[in-house]
């Protein structure tokens, strides 16, 4: 999985900045904050064992972009499952 830094607003505590790019897995946090790292890890999971996102979500099957918790200091990250 690749996690890419799409968006901070205000200052990321944990120093995310956009375009950071995160290789990521069940057992490699690749440096993302932990509280973060704690709300995607489902979303993580599903994807690294074969899941995919619903067709009625729209777009990419293997493509999703979630926020951190910090609404004041908002990340967003999109976490693609790279197929080879």
């Amino acid at each position: 999985m690749v996690g890419t830094i799409k968006a901070v607003k205000g200052s990321c505590s944990a120093g995310h900045k956009v375009g950071d790019q995160l290789e990521l897995t069940g057992h490699n946090t690749a440096g993302l904050c932990g509280f973060f790292y704690h709300d995607i890890y489902p979303y993580l999971i599903m994807l690294q064992f074969g899941g995919s996102f619903p067709a009625e979500w729209g777009g990419d099957q293997d493509v999703v972009e979630l926020d951190c918790m910090d609404k004041w200091n908002l990340v967003t990250i999109e976490l693609r499952r790279i197929r080879e």
